[in-house]
């Protein structure tokens, strides 16, 4: 069973008070286990006016909004251009997941512009964005037991992995977790409900994988072919689609 994006959606991510330039799915439909009863998370990028960033009065830098739909639970956050430029020359996965996440909801030239930029500004050292991602869900799993973090922290990890060795993102556990023969059945519970239990055995088994991933993210950092730093190139390419951007 697959958990469908609302037709609804782009209109919810437009609903908030700036133009957007894109807006995308995140959250548990990008990472392939949504429940029936999973919140929906956009994430988006908006555009200030010029004087709401060179006048006395600024706009706002985050705009988040929340409420439900339908029966579904909303969680929508943009950032403005700069701010998420400025996330995305860092070693943010998250916002490069929400880049370049196949679920778009709203796109302009400016998302297209930027999807083109972003594999040249990632580097190795996003591992440690996917590393300390992890930690924390691990820390959460090993508190609650449940299964949310459980998969979170498997997601993450092989994220990670995935990311460091051949520059791609790939977010879906089910790709991910091809070779983990217990990974249907967590998938399979976490669609059934959206704060089940762990199925039986599994936690043996998270035992043992869990720190042997988290390894092998620290052995594909060392040996990643991806540079130290971002482009040069692409971060003066990405300087210059903001500025035209807002003066446009």
């Amino acid at each position: 069973m697959t958990i469908e994006v609302p037709q609804w959606a782009a209109d919810a991510a437009r609903a908030l008070p700036r133009p957007l330039l894109f807006a995308t799915v995140s959250g548990a439909h990008l990472y392939g286990f949504a429940s029936v009863d999973s919140d929906l998370d956009l994430r988006a990028a908006h555009l200030l006016a010029p004087e709401e960033v060179v006048g006395l009065r600024g706009g706002p830098q985050t705009l988040q909004h929340t409420g439900v739909r339908d029966g579904v639970e909303l969680d929508v956050v943009s950032h403005d251009l700069l701010k998420f430029a400025t996330l995305l020359n860092s070693r943010n996965g998250y916002v490069l997941e929400q880049l370049l996440s196949p679920l778009v909801v709203v796109t302009t030239a400016v998302h297209a512009e930027l999807v083109s930029l972003a594999p040249r500004l990632v580097t190795r050292h996003h591992a440690h964005h996917y590393l300390g991602f992890a930690a924390g869900q691990e820390r959460l799993y090993a508190r609650t037991g449940q299964l949310k973090p459980a998969l979170y922290t498997l997601r993450v990890l092989l994220t990670g992995i995935h990311l460091m060795r051949t520059g791609r993102v790939e977010t879906d556990l089910a790709v991910l977790g091809a070779g983990l023969a217990y990974v249907p059945d967590l998938i399979a519970a976490k669609r059934e409900a959206e704060h089940g239990p762990l199925p039986a055995g599994a936690a043996r088994r998270l035992a043992a994988d869990v720190p042997r991933l988290r390894a092998e993210l620290e052995a594909a950092r060392d040996n990643s072919a991806l540079p130290e730093h971002a482009d040069p190139a692409a971060v003066d390419a990405l300087h210059d689609l903001v500025v035209r951007t807002r003066l446009g």
